[in-house]
């Protein structure tokens, strides 16, 4: 028997000719029933903590050490700050979804999530591209870091990326809210996406694809191809030396940042993929959604406070003296 589709009120524009819904229905992950989704909240609100707790720990300890006042470690706060409020974004409304079942998000919140979530990305995208140019500096032209990387230039480049982020993504909110959209406003995600908002309107779309995939291309695109240019000279730079040691001990101040990069961009081109292919949202598009938006978070405070030893011997006086 096919289940009957969920209709929310419809509310029209003053020129009678466009509408939108009140709300969305957001679905979480399909084919799972509530009690699967209720337990499902216990591990999402664990991983809210921890990614709460590390990243906050992070952006603490580094500003309250001023001997972790350089360029490293100030994109890693600002690495540490956005994943705060990415993870803010989403993951209460998915708690709330999960363990209580309420399913409605207004469409100007939805639309206020769509940008949040793709311009913090954006952002994000940046402040590694940042760090991956830290990293070559430092490498390649030891000498002349302290003097290229200066406190203002850090202030600078986090400023460009926020901007960017801000001015490419604004207009996501506007182009989605011009469309007419059907009876139908579930969600089969457990947020708002630009992609999937897009699927939902009875007209054409075309402007938000080429917007959409525009953007995707001058910013992530072109994000990722100078961090792999980065390492490729960094790889370069790395054999060149004489002493195999001092190769390792170098290469070894990447590790954290190449996983923080794989983290972020393997699910982000997963989910461009399934994207791209078309078709109804399967379980396929969700997990990969749920991973690109949900383990950066979680994942880098746990690398980076892992494999930086500043920051790991700081987190015990940290919490037994108070931060002090």
């Amino acid at each position: 028997m096919q289940k009957p589709q969920l209709l929310v009120p419809i509310i029209a524009t003053s020129n009678g000719n466009l509408d939108h819904a009140a709300y969305f229905l957001l679905v979480g992950i399909p084919g799972l029933g509530p009690t699967i989704h209720f337990w499902l909240a216990f591990p999402l609100c664990f991983m809210y903590a921890l990614a709460t707790l590390g990243n906050l720990t992070i952006v603490l300890i580094i500003r309250v050490e001023r001997r972790l006042h350089e360029p490293m470690y100030l994109f890693l706060a600002m690495l540490s700050t956005i994943d705060l409020v990415l993870s803010s974004v989403t993951m209460p409304k998915m708690a709330s979804l999960f363990l209580l079942g309420i399913q409605e998000i207004e469409f100007n919140i939805c639309l206020a999530q769509v940008f949040l979530i793709h311009a913090l990305s954006a952002v994000e995208s940046a402040v590694l591209l940042a760090m991956a140019f830290d990293r070559f500096v430092a490498i390649c032209h030891p000498l002349r870091h302290a003097s290229v990387l200066t406190g203002c230039t850090v202030a600078k480049i986090g400023l460009s990326a926020l901007t960017r982020g801000f001015v490419f993504f604004f207009p996501l909110p506007f182009i989605l809210k011009w469309l007419s959209y059907c009876r139908t406003h579930t969600v089969t995600h457990s947020f708002c996406l630009h992609q999937d908002i897009m699927k939902l309107s009875c007209t054409d779309t075309r402007v938000n694809v080429v917007y959409g995939l525009f953007i995707i291309l001058s910013v992530m695109g072109v994000d990722s191809l100078f961090i792999g240019f980065s390492y490729i000279l960094i790889l370069r730079a790395v054999l060149e030396l004489s002493s195999r040691r001092a190769a390792l001990k170098a290469f070894n101040t990447c590790i954290s940042h190449l996983c923080a990069v794989l983290v972020f961009y393997v699910p982000l081109i997963g989910l461009s993929v399934v994207h791209g292919l078309g078709g109804p949202t399967s379980l396929l598009h969700v997990v990969t959604a749920n991973t690109y938006l949900l383990l950066p978070p979680v994942v880098n405070p746990l690398v980076y406070g892992a494999k930086t030893k500043e920051i790991r011997s700081r987190v015990p006086r940290m919490f037994s003296q108070g931060g002090k």
